[in-house]
């Protein structure tokens, strides 16, 4: 296995920088027409698309996951995979504990300004399911909600595993309905008769998911539009090649359509990466899917040294930054624009992406230029409360008016001034 090595600054190497989360092939119009199709006939749309595309009947009318059957599978799973669940559940609610912004309270000249912060009341969590099994992505998604105060979360997914029912379960899910694709967005959106209408949708999904979030925003909150995962590797010429691989590999068995990059001063590295990555992908079971994602999108970008690196890393913005290299605590705080960094050889993503704490879902494409890692944030508003005395409106009065004259609202001002002369 060879990766593309390009060195930095080329046109070539730039062009690694330009992603995107638009849908290819149509799929935006296809699933407009699934969304109008539910919002229009609600439950009997949802049960046609999901026989449809999944083959899955409702039961007595619904695709509600039973509590007695919801208990009978999580009790499957295997006790080590249950400790795992909850030492990682563990670890994600004690750090997001710890980060609840407060509200704000405070009087400016008579006026006392509040910023009340709420929880959300009902939120939706996409689960993938089906073949695949994502418990980590349900304790990253429901535990930050609970911990915000959120009093209800229903969880869709396409097939639910033993494994993402017992991870609801610890996590504190309420309601789970065996449902995927943009017709199970389209549920959450808008509402059915039996499935809640919620007020934000967070989780990953495929590309039909993807663009259903999309279109659904404005009538719901969204957590980000996700594309293809992705981690990009600053290492010296003293990184461990072996490490490095596996952590591109770790990356790129995701899909074949995810981002493994390295940027090195040291093309001797790059060389020791392609043997290790060539060995490793030998007894990978998903080879096929990791080769694939490498040839497509992998790269070795050589720069003349750790600050070009830098400069490469904040233009990408990487849903994962690891830093392999020498002084990685200090290099970290000129990394600005990533998802999640990862300081030192011994920080994997694999780390991030189960038991560290911090939250595994991220922006991607390149939108750690402005957004954030899903957190408690994400699932409480802020609401502005004003409350003037009677000498603090008749003060700014003019002022007030003057403004709205200058904007031509002159019913502002009136509003102001009548204050005044009460006060």
């Amino acid at each position: 296995m060879r990766l593309k090595q390009l060195q930095g600054g080329t046109p070539e190497a730039n062009a690694l920088l330009d992603r995107t989360t638009r849908m290819a092939g149509g799929i935006d119009e296809q699933v407009a027409a699934i969304l109008a199709d539910v919002r229009t006939r609600r439950d009997a749309a949802v049960i046609d698309y999901t026989r449809r595309f999944d083959h899955r009947e409702p039961n007595a009318g619904s695709y509600e996951v039973s509590r007695a059957r919801w208990d009978d599978l999580a009790d499957q799973v295997a006790p080590s995979v249950r400790l795992a669940l909850e030492l990682a559940a563990r670890r994600i609610r004690g750090f997001h504990e710890r980060v609840i912004d407060p509200g704000v309270d405070v009087d400016l000249d008579g006026v006392r300004l509040e910023l009340r912060v709420t929880p959300l009341h009902r939120v939706g969590l996409y689960v993938p399911g089906g073949t695949a099994r994502y418990p980590s992505s349900v304790l990253m998604t429901a535990i930050p909600a609970k911990v915000a105060g959120v009093a209800e979360i229903v969880m869709v997914t396409p097939g639910a595993s033993p494994e993402t029912l017992l991870a609801a379960r610890v996590a504190g899910v309420d309601r789970v309905f065996e449902l995927g694709g943009a017709q199970a967005i389209a549920a959450l959106a808008y509402g059915t008769a039996s499935i809640p209408r919620v007020d934000k949708i967070v989780g990953p999904g495929n590309a039909w998911v993807a663009s259903a979030k999309r279109q659904v925003y404005g009538e719901v909150g969204i957590d980000s539009i996700a594309g293809p995962s992705e981690v990009l590797i600053i290492a010296d010429a003293d990184a461990d090649p072996a490490w490095i691989a596996a952590d591109l590999l770790a990356q790129a068995e995701h899909d074949p359509e995810a981002r493994a990059v390295v940027v090195t001063t040291s093309a001797q590295l790059a060389l020791a990466i392609d043997a290790e990555l060539t060995r490793q992908l030998a007894d990978l079971p998903r080879k096929a899917i990791a080769e694939a994602a490498l040839e497509a999108h992998g790269a070795a970008v050589i720069v003349a040294s750790i600050d070009d690196a830098i400069g490469f890393a904040n233009a990408f913005a990487p849903e994962h930054l690891e830093l392999q290299l020498a002084d990685a605590r200090a290099i970290a705080l000129r990394c600005t624009t990533a998802g999640a960094i990862f300081v030192g050889a011994y920080s994997s993503e694999a780390a991030g992406d189960y038991l560290a704490g911090g939250n595994h879902v991220l922006p991607t494409g390149g939108a750690a230029r402005y957004a954030s890692p899903l957190g408690v944030h994400d699932f409480r508003k802020q609401t502005s409360v004003i409350e003037y005395t009677a000498e603090a409106a008749a003060a700014h009065a003019d002022a007030i008016a003057t403004l709205a004259t200058c904007e031509g609202l002159d019913g502002h001002g009136r509003s102001a001034l009548m204050r005044r002369r009460r006060g």
